[in-house]
Protein backbone atom coordinates (compact mmCIF):
# COMPACT_ATOMS: atom_id res chain seq x y z
CA UNK A 1 0.00 0.00 0.00
CA UNK A 2 3.08 1.92 0.58
CA UNK A 3 4.86 2.10 -2.40
CA UNK A 4 1.36 2.75 -4.43
CA UNK A 5 0.95 6.01 -2.42
CA UNK A 6 4.33 6.50 -2.91
CA UNK A 7 4.14 5.35 -7.09
CA UNK A 8 0.71 7.68 -7.14
CA UNK A 9 3.13 10.73 -5.73
CA UNK A 10 5.90 10.62 -8.03
CA UNK A 11 3.53 10.93 -11.25
CA UNK A 12 0.74 13.62 -9.24
CA UNK A 13 3.73 15.33 -8.19
CA UNK A 14 5.97 15.86 -11.26
CA UNK A 15 2.54 16.66 -12.96
CA UNK A 16 1.90 19.69 -10.62
CA UNK A 17 5.30 21.01 -10.58
CA UNK A 18 5.47 20.65 -14.94
CA UNK A 19 1.88 22.44 -14.85
CA UNK A 20 3.48 25.37 -12.78
CA UNK A 21 7.09 26.02 -14.75
CA UNK A 22 4.67 25.37 -18.47
CA UNK A 23 2.20 28.15 -16.75
CA UNK A 24 4.26 30.61 -14.86
CA UNK A 25 7.89 29.71 -16.62
CA UNK A 26 6.82 29.32 -20.22
CA UNK A 27 8.42 26.02 -19.86
CA UNK A 28 7.04 24.59 -22.92
CA UNK A 29 9.60 21.40 -23.29
CA UNK A 30 9.18 20.24 -19.62
CA UNK A 31 5.65 17.82 -20.98
CA UNK A 32 7.82 16.67 -23.72
CA UNK A 33 10.46 15.86 -21.56
CA UNK A 34 8.57 14.09 -19.46
CA UNK A 35 6.57 12.14 -22.06
CA UNK A 36 10.02 11.27 -23.19
CA UNK A 37 11.71 10.07 -20.14
CA UNK A 38 8.38 7.97 -19.80
CA UNK A 39 9.48 5.69 -22.98
CA UNK A 40 13.53 6.11 -22.50
CA UNK A 41 12.71 4.40 -18.70
CA UNK A 42 10.70 1.75 -19.88
CA UNK A 43 13.27 0.55 -22.31
CA UNK A 44 16.04 0.78 -19.54
CA UNK A 45 13.20 -1.43 -17.58
CA UNK A 46 13.29 -4.12 -20.50
CA UNK A 47 17.07 -3.59 -20.98
CA UNK A 48 17.71 -4.31 -17.24
CA UNK A 49 15.77 -7.32 -17.27
CA UNK A 50 16.97 -8.63 -20.76
CA UNK A 51 20.60 -8.08 -19.38
CA UNK A 52 19.50 -10.07 -16.00
CA UNK A 53 18.10 -12.88 -17.66
CA UNK A 54 22.01 -14.42 -18.73
CA UNK A 55 23.26 -13.57 -14.99
CA UNK A 56 20.51 -15.22 -13.31
CA UNK A 57 20.58 -18.33 -15.21
CA UNK A 58 24.30 -18.69 -14.59
CA UNK A 59 24.11 -18.21 -10.37
CA UNK A 60 20.98 -19.85 -10.05
CA UNK A 61 22.10 -23.02 -12.36
CA UNK A 62 25.06 -22.80 -9.83
CA UNK A 63 22.85 -22.47 -6.85
CA UNK A 64 21.31 -25.67 -7.48
CA UNK A 65 24.49 -27.56 -8.16
CA UNK A 66 25.21 -26.28 -4.49
CA UNK A 67 22.07 -27.20 -3.25
CA UNK A 68 21.94 -31.09 -4.38
CA UNK A 69 25.72 -31.08 -3.55
CA UNK A 70 24.93 -29.87 0.00
CA UNK A 71 26.89 -27.07 0.14
CA UNK A 72 24.13 -24.44 1.07
CA UNK A 73 22.14 -26.75 3.78
CA UNK A 74 25.85 -27.08 5.26
CA UNK A 75 26.60 -23.43 5.14
CA UNK A 76 22.58 -22.89 6.48
CA UNK A 77 23.45 -25.18 9.39
CA UNK A 78 26.64 -22.90 10.34
CA UNK A 79 25.07 -19.80 10.20
CA UNK A 80 21.52 -21.08 11.89
CA UNK A 81 22.30 -19.91 15.14
CA UNK A 82 23.03 -16.30 14.05
CA UNK A 83 20.53 -15.93 11.22
CA UNK A 84 17.77 -17.53 13.55
CA UNK A 85 18.07 -14.23 15.81
CA UNK A 86 17.66 -11.87 12.54
CA UNK A 87 15.23 -13.99 10.82
CA UNK A 88 13.34 -15.66 14.02
CA UNK A 89 10.24 -16.76 11.64
CA UNK A 90 12.48 -18.99 9.27
CA UNK A 91 12.89 -22.49 11.07
CA UNK A 92 16.71 -23.37 11.70
CA UNK A 93 18.47 -25.32 9.27
CA UNK A 94 16.25 -24.37 6.15
CA UNK A 95 18.31 -24.02 2.82
CA UNK A 96 17.50 -20.42 2.39
CA UNK A 97 19.83 -19.17 4.98
CA UNK A 98 22.72 -20.64 2.85
CA UNK A 99 21.25 -18.59 -0.24
CA UNK A 100 20.81 -15.28 2.37
CA UNK A 101 24.32 -15.59 3.24
CA UNK A 102 25.83 -16.03 -0.67
CA UNK A 103 23.82 -12.80 -1.34
CA UNK A 104 25.05 -10.34 1.71
CA UNK A 105 28.64 -11.85 1.19
CA UNK A 106 28.32 -11.08 -2.88
CA UNK A 107 27.45 -7.36 -2.14
CA UNK A 108 30.29 -7.60 1.21
CA UNK A 109 32.32 -7.93 -2.40
CA UNK A 110 30.83 -5.60 -4.81
CA UNK A 111 29.64 -8.39 -6.86
CA UNK A 112 26.49 -7.20 -7.76
CA UNK A 113 26.24 -9.38 -10.97
CA UNK A 114 26.30 -12.47 -8.25
CA UNK A 115 24.05 -10.57 -5.45
CA UNK A 116 21.00 -9.90 -7.47
CA UNK A 117 20.39 -13.55 -8.68
CA UNK A 118 21.63 -15.00 -5.40
CA UNK A 119 19.49 -12.48 -3.73
CA UNK A 120 16.26 -13.21 -5.79
CA UNK A 121 17.26 -16.87 -4.94
CA UNK A 122 16.95 -16.08 -1.50
CA UNK A 123 13.45 -14.26 -1.85
CA UNK A 124 11.75 -17.42 -3.45
CA UNK A 125 13.08 -19.70 -0.61
CA UNK A 126 11.27 -17.74 1.91
CA UNK A 127 8.31 -16.83 -0.34
CA UNK A 128 7.97 -20.93 -0.37
CA UNK A 129 7.20 -20.46 3.29
CA UNK A 130 4.72 -17.61 2.97
CA UNK A 131 1.69 -18.42 4.08
CA UNK A 132 -0.28 -15.32 2.38
CA UNK A 133 1.75 -15.14 -1.22
CA UNK A 134 0.80 -11.71 -1.71
CA UNK A 135 2.24 -10.09 1.49
CA UNK A 136 5.70 -9.60 2.56
CA UNK A 137 6.85 -11.48 5.43
CA UNK A 138 9.41 -10.54 8.04
CA UNK A 139 11.96 -12.06 7.12
CA UNK A 140 11.72 -10.76 3.55
CA UNK A 141 11.83 -6.80 4.98
CA UNK A 142 14.87 -8.05 6.97
CA UNK A 143 16.50 -9.05 4.10
CA UNK A 144 15.71 -6.16 1.65
CA UNK A 145 16.83 -3.89 4.44
CA UNK A 146 20.29 -5.92 4.14
CA UNK A 147 20.72 -5.63 0.56
CA UNK A 148 19.08 -1.72 0.64
CA UNK A 149 22.03 -0.84 3.34
CA UNK A 150 24.65 -1.32 0.86
CA UNK A 151 27.43 -2.63 2.96
CA UNK A 152 30.45 -3.46 0.57
CA UNK A 153 34.06 -3.64 1.72
CA UNK A 154 35.51 -2.42 -1.11
CA UNK A 155 34.40 0.14 -3.20
CA UNK A 156 36.43 -0.33 -5.97
CA UNK A 157 34.43 1.62 -9.15
CA UNK A 158 33.92 4.51 -7.16
CA UNK A 159 37.88 4.52 -6.36
CA UNK A 160 37.87 4.13 -10.31
CA UNK A 161 36.01 7.44 -11.02
CA UNK A 162 37.97 9.86 -8.58
CA UNK A 163 40.92 8.61 -9.95
CA UNK A 164 39.77 9.38 -13.24
CA UNK A 165 38.35 12.96 -12.49
CA UNK A 166 41.95 13.57 -10.97
CA UNK A 167 41.56 12.92 -7.26
CA UNK A 168 45.13 13.23 -5.81
CA UNK A 169 44.18 10.40 -3.60
CA UNK A 170 41.33 8.21 -4.83
CA UNK A 171 41.25 6.18 -2.10
CA UNK A 172 40.74 8.37 0.67
CA UNK A 173 37.24 7.86 0.77
CA UNK A 174 37.92 4.45 1.75
CA UNK A 175 37.90 4.22 5.63
CA UNK A 176 35.17 6.55 5.65
CA UNK A 177 33.32 4.90 3.58
CA UNK A 178 33.74 1.95 5.70
CA UNK A 179 32.65 3.02 8.69
CA UNK A 180 29.59 4.82 7.06
CA UNK A 181 28.34 1.60 5.64
CA UNK A 182 28.63 -0.08 8.67
CA UNK A 183 26.76 1.78 10.62
CA UNK A 184 24.23 2.39 8.12
CA UNK A 185 23.14 -1.59 7.97
CA UNK A 186 23.64 -1.96 11.99
CA UNK A 187 20.91 1.14 11.91
CA UNK A 188 18.74 -0.62 9.29
CA UNK A 189 19.18 -4.23 11.37
CA UNK A 190 17.73 -1.82 14.25
CA UNK A 191 15.10 -0.34 12.63
CA UNK A 192 13.79 -2.96 11.32
CA UNK A 193 13.99 -5.30 14.42
CA UNK A 194 12.01 -2.51 16.36
CA UNK A 195 8.88 -3.13 13.38
CA UNK A 196 9.04 -6.50 14.07
CA UNK A 197 9.70 -6.81 17.85
CA UNK A 198 13.37 -8.62 17.82
CA UNK A 199 15.78 -8.79 20.01
CA UNK A 200 19.07 -7.90 19.17
CA UNK A 201 20.57 -7.56 22.77
CA UNK A 202 21.38 -11.31 23.13
CA UNK A 203 24.75 -13.33 22.94
CA UNK A 204 24.77 -14.32 19.95
CA UNK A 205 24.27 -11.25 18.24
CA UNK A 206 26.30 -9.12 20.37
CA UNK A 207 28.90 -11.23 19.64
CA UNK A 208 28.39 -11.44 15.71
CA UNK A 209 28.86 -7.53 15.52
CA UNK A 210 32.15 -7.41 17.59
CA UNK A 211 33.57 -10.32 15.79
CA UNK A 212 32.44 -8.06 12.64
CA UNK A 213 33.84 -5.21 13.92
CA UNK A 214 36.66 -6.51 14.64
CA UNK A 215 37.08 -8.25 10.94
CA UNK A 216 36.20 -4.51 9.79
CA UNK A 217 39.39 -3.05 11.77
CA UNK A 218 41.81 -5.67 10.51
CA UNK A 219 40.15 -5.12 7.03
CA UNK A 220 40.95 -1.13 7.36
CA UNK A 221 44.68 -1.40 8.79
CA UNK A 222 45.45 -4.20 5.88
CA UNK A 223 44.43 -1.55 3.31
CA UNK A 224 46.14 1.37 4.90
CA UNK A 225 49.03 0.12 4.32
CA UNK A 226 48.75 -0.27 0.61
CA UNK A 227 49.23 2.17 -2.40
CA UNK A 228 46.43 2.60 -4.72
CA UNK A 229 47.37 0.45 -7.33
CA UNK A 230 48.12 -2.28 -4.76
CA UNK A 231 44.61 -2.11 -3.15
CA UNK A 232 42.56 -1.55 -6.24
CA UNK A 233 44.58 -4.88 -7.64
CA UNK A 234 43.97 -6.47 -4.45
CA UNK A 235 40.89 -6.00 -3.93
CA UNK A 236 39.42 -6.56 -7.65
CA UNK A 237 41.78 -10.06 -7.55
CA UNK A 238 40.31 -11.35 -3.55
CA UNK A 239 36.78 -10.77 -5.01
CA UNK A 240 37.29 -12.64 -8.25
CA UNK A 241 39.28 -15.37 -6.87
CA UNK A 242 36.02 -15.83 -3.98
CA UNK A 243 33.91 -16.19 -6.92
CA UNK A 244 35.47 -18.91 -8.84
CA UNK A 245 36.59 -20.66 -5.48
CA UNK A 246 32.63 -20.95 -4.72
CA UNK A 247 31.84 -22.13 -8.43
CA UNK A 248 34.75 -25.04 -8.81
CA UNK A 249 33.68 -26.25 -5.09
CA UNK A 250 29.89 -26.32 -5.84
CA UNK A 251 30.92 -28.40 -8.41
CA UNK A 252 33.23 -30.37 -6.95
CA UNK A 253 30.38 -31.10 -4.12
CA UNK A 254 27.81 -31.85 -6.57
CA UNK A 255 30.48 -34.49 -8.03
CA UNK A 256 31.36 -35.90 -4.54
CA UNK A 257 27.55 -36.08 -4.03
CA UNK A 258 27.50 -38.20 -7.69
CA UNK A 259 25.03 -35.33 -8.96
CA UNK A 260 24.79 -35.06 -12.78
CA UNK A 261 26.01 -31.13 -12.35
CA UNK A 262 25.18 -30.40 -15.69
CA UNK A 263 21.86 -30.92 -15.45
CA UNK A 264 21.51 -29.41 -11.91
CA UNK A 265 22.52 -26.66 -14.17
CA UNK A 266 20.41 -26.74 -16.61
CA UNK A 267 17.75 -27.04 -13.90
CA UNK A 268 18.63 -23.96 -11.67
CA UNK A 269 19.15 -21.78 -15.07
CA UNK A 270 15.51 -22.37 -16.46
CA UNK A 271 14.28 -20.75 -13.35
CA UNK A 272 16.35 -18.17 -13.99
CA UNK A 273 14.95 -17.14 -16.93
CA UNK A 274 11.32 -17.43 -15.48
CA UNK A 275 12.36 -14.68 -12.68
CA UNK A 276 13.51 -12.29 -15.24
CA UNK A 277 10.45 -12.59 -17.07
CA UNK A 278 8.57 -11.89 -14.08
CA UNK A 279 9.82 -8.70 -12.62
CA UNK A 280 9.77 -6.88 -16.05
CA UNK A 281 6.44 -5.24 -15.19
CA UNK A 282 7.57 -4.24 -11.88
CA UNK A 283 10.66 -2.43 -13.23
CA UNK A 284 8.77 -0.73 -15.78
CA UNK A 285 6.36 0.71 -13.12
CA UNK A 286 8.66 1.95 -10.85
CA UNK A 287 11.45 3.14 -13.31
CA UNK A 288 9.12 5.32 -15.43
CA UNK A 289 8.05 6.79 -12.29
CA UNK A 290 11.45 7.75 -11.66
CA UNK A 291 11.67 8.87 -14.87
CA UNK A 292 8.97 11.32 -14.67
CA UNK A 293 10.05 12.63 -11.44
CA UNK A 294 13.18 13.32 -12.52
CA UNK A 295 12.02 15.08 -16.05
CA UNK A 296 9.82 17.42 -14.25
CA UNK A 297 12.44 19.02 -12.18
CA UNK A 298 10.86 17.79 -9.05
CA UNK A 299 14.29 16.76 -7.70
CA UNK A 300 15.76 19.79 -8.88
CA UNK A 301 13.07 21.79 -7.12
CA UNK A 302 13.68 19.96 -4.12
CA UNK A 303 17.39 20.01 -3.44
CA UNK A 304 16.72 24.14 -3.54
CA UNK A 305 13.99 24.02 -1.05
CA UNK A 306 16.17 21.75 1.20
CA UNK A 307 19.25 23.67 0.68
CA UNK A 308 17.22 27.25 1.62
CA UNK A 309 15.70 25.50 4.95
CA UNK A 310 19.09 24.51 5.68
CA UNK A 311 20.40 28.07 5.43
CA UNK A 312 17.67 29.87 7.50
CA UNK A 313 18.44 27.64 9.94
CA UNK A 314 22.22 28.65 10.31
CA UNK A 315 23.63 25.16 9.48
CA UNK A 316 26.54 24.76 7.85
CA UNK A 317 25.16 24.45 3.63
CA UNK A 318 28.43 22.74 2.03
CA UNK A 319 26.99 18.87 1.84
CA UNK A 320 23.60 20.00 0.15
CA UNK A 321 25.71 20.19 -2.60
CA UNK A 322 26.09 16.49 -2.48
CA UNK A 323 22.30 15.90 -2.01
CA UNK A 324 21.37 15.13 -4.97
CA UNK A 325 23.10 11.73 -5.29
CA UNK A 326 21.60 10.71 -1.91
CA UNK A 327 18.30 11.34 -2.94
CA UNK A 328 18.84 9.82 -6.46
CA UNK A 329 19.98 6.54 -4.80
CA UNK A 330 17.46 5.10 -3.54
CA UNK A 331 15.66 5.52 -7.02
CA UNK A 332 17.85 5.31 -9.29
CA UNK A 333 21.63 3.83 -9.20
CA UNK A 334 22.67 4.66 -12.91
CA UNK A 335 21.35 8.23 -11.64
CA UNK A 336 23.18 8.31 -8.53
CA UNK A 337 26.42 7.43 -10.45
CA UNK A 338 25.97 10.38 -12.64
CA UNK A 339 24.73 12.62 -9.68
CA UNK A 340 28.15 11.80 -7.99
CA UNK A 341 30.20 12.47 -11.39
CA UNK A 342 28.51 15.72 -11.93
CA UNK A 343 29.52 16.97 -8.35
CA UNK A 344 33.44 15.98 -8.74
CA UNK A 345 33.50 17.76 -12.25
CA UNK A 346 31.73 20.63 -10.66
CA UNK A 347 33.07 21.26 -7.20
CA UNK A 348 36.59 18.57 -8.04
CA UNK A 349 37.29 15.31 -6.92
CA UNK A 350 38.71 16.32 -3.83
CA UNK A 351 36.75 19.28 -2.40
CA UNK A 352 34.42 18.28 0.41
CA UNK A 353 31.28 17.84 -1.88
CA UNK A 354 33.03 15.46 -4.53
CA UNK A 355 33.96 13.42 -1.63
CA UNK A 356 30.48 13.08 -0.05
CA UNK A 357 28.94 12.16 -3.32
CA UNK A 358 31.36 9.41 -3.53
CA UNK A 359 30.11 8.11 0.03
CA UNK A 360 26.20 8.65 -0.32
CA UNK A 361 27.29 6.62 -3.62
CA UNK A 362 28.93 3.89 -2.11
CA UNK A 363 26.69 3.82 0.70
CA UNK A 364 22.83 2.87 0.80
CA UNK A 365 21.67 0.79 -2.00
CA UNK A 366 18.85 1.80 -4.49
CA UNK A 367 15.53 0.66 -2.09
CA UNK A 368 12.94 1.15 -4.65
CA UNK A 369 14.73 -0.54 -7.51
CA UNK A 370 15.20 -3.27 -4.88
CA UNK A 371 11.88 -3.38 -4.28
CA UNK A 372 10.60 -4.15 -7.55
CA UNK A 373 12.83 -6.55 -8.48
CA UNK A 374 13.05 -8.79 -5.20
CA UNK A 375 8.67 -8.66 -4.47
CA UNK A 376 8.22 -8.87 -8.25
CA UNK A 377 10.04 -11.70 -8.65
CA UNK A 378 7.74 -13.38 -6.42
CA UNK A 379 4.22 -11.37 -7.06
CA UNK A 380 4.43 -9.42 -3.58
CA UNK A 381 1.57 -6.52 -3.61
CA UNK A 382 1.95 -6.14 -0.13
CA UNK A 383 4.55 -4.97 1.32
CA UNK A 384 4.14 -3.71 4.90
CA UNK A 385 6.31 -2.05 6.42
CA UNK A 386 9.41 -2.48 3.70
CA UNK A 387 9.09 1.10 2.03
CA UNK A 388 9.35 2.54 5.63
CA UNK A 389 12.21 0.37 6.64
CA UNK A 390 13.99 0.67 3.32
CA UNK A 391 13.86 4.29 3.69
CA UNK A 392 14.78 4.98 7.59
CA UNK A 393 17.93 2.78 6.37
CA UNK A 394 19.00 5.27 3.49
CA UNK A 395 18.28 8.45 6.15
CA UNK A 396 20.56 6.39 8.59
CA UNK A 397 22.94 6.38 5.82
CA UNK A 398 22.73 9.42 4.86
CA UNK A 399 23.08 11.16 8.44
CA UNK A 400 25.81 8.94 8.92
CA UNK A 401 27.39 9.78 5.96
CA UNK A 402 27.95 13.69 6.62
CA UNK A 403 29.08 12.99 10.17
CA UNK A 404 31.89 10.43 8.77
CA UNK A 405 32.74 13.10 6.19
CA UNK A 406 32.60 16.22 8.65
CA UNK A 407 35.24 14.56 10.99
CA UNK A 408 37.45 13.22 7.67
CA UNK A 409 36.99 15.98 5.14
CA UNK A 410 35.61 19.00 7.28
Amino acid sequence: MVLNYIWMGFFIIAFIIALVKLVFLGDVNVFPEMMGSTFDSAKTAFEISLGLTGVLSLWLGVMKIGEKGGLVNALARVLSPVFSKLFPDIPKGHPVTGSIFMNIAANLLGLDNAATPLGLKAMKEMQELNPKKDTATNPMIMFLVLNTSGLVLIPVSIMVYRAQLGAADPTDIFIPLLIQTFFCTTGGIFVTSIYQKINLFNRTIICTFGGLMLLFAGIILAFCSMDDATMNKVSSSVANILLMTIIIGFIVAGIRKKVNVYEAFIEGAKDGFKTAVTIIPYLVAILVAIGVFRASGAMDWLIDGIGWCVAQAGIDTQWVGALPTALMKPLSGSGARGMMVDAMTTYGADSFIGRLSCIFQGSTDTTFYILAVYFGSVSIRKTRHAVAAGLWTDLIGVVAAIVVSYIFFG
